[in-house]
């Protein structure tokens, strides 16, 4: 549950800004790919904080980055707060974002979008009517 207050969305940018900024550095963990943060929603009393990121690399880097993220919270959480001003920290949740994997199904619906398309104008070339060329009637002309 996000909030569209201008103080919640002011804390996520900072809280992005933050992050990003620490994950740029490195962390210890070896297991950590190439992050991206693409997203922060924070909730409207500022308690709670959903980090949504996306990792280059296959399936097996994806869920070690995970990993990494999970363990490193605390002290992200730490960084976070060292960097904000405001009374209490946000709780982190790191949640992987789904957009490559959006990005490569609507890819696959518009390729096969296109084969069928092709498809189509293949059969409309050698078509013919299935009637009289002009079914309308028309009223006999006069000589």
């Amino acid at each position: 549950m996000s909030s569209n207050s201008p103080r919640a969305r002011k804390m996520a940018d900072l809280i992005r800004q933050v992050l990003a900024e620490r994950l740029q550095r490195g962390l210890r963990d070896p297991r950590l790919g190439y992050v991206t943060i693409t997203d922060v929603q924070v909730t409207g009393d500022l308690q709670h904080a959903s980090i949504f990121y996306t990792v280059l690399g296959d399936e097996e880097e994806r869920a070690n980055s995970a990993l990494a993220l999970t363990a490193a919270t605390g002290m992200l959480r730490t960084e976070v707060g060292k960097n904000i001003t405001a009374r209490l920290t946000p709780s982190l949740e790191f949640i992987p974002d789904g957009i490559p994997e959006n990005a490569a199904a609507i890819e696959g619906l518009l390729r096969e979008a296109r084969e069928r398309d092709a498809e189509t104008e293949k059969l409309a070339k050698g078509a013919s009517y299935a009637g009289d060329p002009d079914p309308y009637k028309t009223k006999p002309e006069a000589e």
